[in-house]
């Protein structure tokens, strides 16, 4: 709620006016519904309904069958909209028609200082997306900025819109976006600004855990691009590694398990014996999933992987 109604004003200080919002509210104890209803009385562009459900999927889900327009976006109560940010989202989109998502820059700020990892987050995240290379990392982090996008109703309606169940939802359509061939256009300017705060649901909420994101990760692989005629090979033997091998062997997938780490070269995990690299061929009969966290380890290798001329998001996804 303290950051409610600076949201809702830089919505209304949008300078593209033809819009319509709907504002859910997910069962608040604080004074957001009363806030919601008083912008609501001021302009009759807001629209207020309550939750029938809980949670931001089901919350989506109603706002997305009340609206009616043929772009659509989404925000979050504790961010802000940049002026322009519909009209270069709109204006974007509707030069390339159907097939394509429109995406801008975002940005980070907050009453306490940003740690580096939303740092290092917002220069990924916009580095991939000036490039329009979003896809490309897909199975690192969510690379398509929530909520920073906008696509044709038709387009969303393909993807699924918000039917899914499963968290997180943002991260998981992406996946559908990609899984749909959606073509990203950035625009080249900060469009959304994103608030950090220590109730941010990111942080709180069980469902942002990183077991889910590794599910998704795992799901969508092996729905979209994993090869059974190719020998799947996981490098490295981590934390992250570990959760993806189990995932890995609760879907009855085989595959190789490696590590540079001697020590635990010939150790059984999981029912799973951790081999040497010395298993990797450097060619197109196998696809890896890199899970090395150290940022110097994780370049040496997929320079490596480059240099055998091997492509990333064909034959080798980076997960971590």
């Amino acid at each position: 709620m303290p950051y409610l109604s600076a949201c809702l004003d830089s919505i209304l200080q949008q300078s593209e006016t033809n819009w319509e919002l709907w504002a859910i509210d997910d069962h608040s104890t604080d004074e957001s519904y009363r806030v919601l209803q008083e912008y609501a009385l001021k302009d009759k562009r807001i629209q207020v309904r309550t939750n029938k459900g809980h949670g931001i999927i089901l919350a989506l889900r109603l706002a997305y069958s009340c609206s009616t327009g043929a772009l659509i976006s989404r925000m979050d109560a504790d961010d802000l909209m940049p002026p322009k940010k519909l009209t270069l989202l709109k204006e974007g989109l509707l030069a390339k028609g159907p097939g394509h998502l429109s995406i801008g820059l975002v940005e980070y700020f907050s009453a306490d200082e940003l740690g580096n990892g939303y740092i290092n987050y917002q220069t990924w995240l916009n580095n991939l997306s000036l490039r329009e290379k979003n896809y490309s990392d897909i199975y690192k982090e969510c690379v398509i900025p929530s909520p920073c996008w906008m696509v044709f109703r038709s387009d969303l309606d393909d993807c699924g819109a918000f039917h899914p169940d499963f968290y997180p939802e943002d991260y998981d359509l992406c996946f559908r976006f990609y899984q749909k061939a959606l073509k990203v256009i950035c625009i080249p300017q900060i469009l959304h600004l994103w608030r950090d705060h220590a109730s941010r649901t990111s942080r709180n909420d069980p469902n942002y855990a990183d077991i889910h994101f590794f599910e998704l990760k795992i799901k969508y692989f092996l729905q979209l691009d994993y090869k059974k005629d190719k020998s799947l090979i996981l490098w490295g033997a981590g934390k992250k590694g570990k959760k993806l091998a189990k995932l890995l062997n609760d879907y009855k997938i085989p595959f190789h398990w490696i590590t540079d780490n001697s020590r635990k070269v010939g150790k059984h995990i999981y029912n799973t014996k951790i081999e040497s690299t010395e298993i990797v061929k450097y060619d197109t009969s196998q696809q890896l999933i890199i899970a090395i966290a150290a940022p110097n380890d994780l370049t040496a290798i997929t320079q490596k992987l480059e240099n055998a001329q091997l492509s990333k998001s064909s034959d080798y996804f980076v997960f971590c």
